[in-house]
């Protein structure tokens, strides 16, 4: 008995996690598709992620459910419960991403609709590749439980945020020198602030997947301390990680 109650947990276990991965796959493909939108005025695309965006709420509520009965069903052995706390955790920040990827797609629809015409900002396209593989990549490290993968998506988070200023700057000057062209502009800073959120937010969830790996929450730790920790060591062994976070807390701090 006890024998077919771990096989059914195991077996559930297995379904939760395929369906995040299908969730997140979802989400890949509506930023992508947001994205491609904006680049090629089709906005048959912008219906399609809208309507994408009720399977992913869908997905998160089947998915959240599954994780309480697993929990109070059961009695997960760690790295099991540890799992199942991740992909609660993941849950929502892959949700946001889909938020984020509506919102892209609903200032598309305006940008078009008015006519005011889209003038190709290069750091968009190249924001829109970064975040993509960012999902695509924490993915795959969740599904290949693979730390040093997650790892180097925190880092890449980074790259993300260089581009969303160099655009801010770019789009502002270009408001700057022809005033009639504010509100558009306005419309491509709040799509380039939905992107580097969506890189916060495949940030969040790699930081995850170190936790699932690991069993050390490295949010808020920094990059180098979840390097060090992706490779297996300790959080108690780095005695940097908490000055760190201490500078990692005042950058964010001074940036907000």
């Amino acid at each position: 008995m006890i024998e077919h109650t771990n096989k059914q947990f195991h077996s559930d276990l297995e379904n939760t996690r395929s369906l995040f991965l299908k969730m997140g796959g979802i989400v890949e493909s509506m930023v992508r598709e947001a994205m491609e939108a904006l680049f090629s005025g089709d906005l048959t695309l912008v219906e399609k992620v809208r309507e994408r965006e009720k399977e992913v709420n869908a997905l998160e509520v089947e998915i959240d459910s599954r994780i309480t009965h697993l929990i109070a069903r059961n009695q997960p052995t760690a790295i099991d419960l540890r799992m199942l706390l991740s992909i609660s955790k993941m849950l929502t920040d892959m949700e946001r991403c889909g938020d984020e990827a509506e919102r892209i797609a609903k200032m598309v629809r305006r940008l078009y609709e008015n006519e005011s015409g889209y003038e190709p900002v290069v750091e968009l396209r190249h924001m829109s590749m970064s975040v993509i593989s960012m999902i695509k990549n924490t993915l795959d490290a969740f599904a290949r439980q693979d730390a040093i993968r997650a790892a180097e998506i925190v880092r890449s988070d980074k790259e993300v945020d260089r581009e969303w200023k160099a655009s801010l700057r770019h789009i502002s000057t270009f408001m700057i020198e022809d005033p009639r062209t504010i509100s558009r502009s306005i419309d491509l800073i709040f799509l380039a602030r939905a992107l580097e959120r969506i890189g916060d937010h495949a940030k969040n969830m790699a930081e995850r997947v170190i936790y699932m790996v690991h069993g050390d929450d490295v949010r808020h730790a920094g990059v180098k301390t979840a390097e060090r920790v992706a490779r297996g060591e300790s959080m108690d062994a780095i005695p940097e990680a908490t000055a760190e976070a201490a500078a990692t807390d005042s950058t964010a701090s001074e940036q907000a």
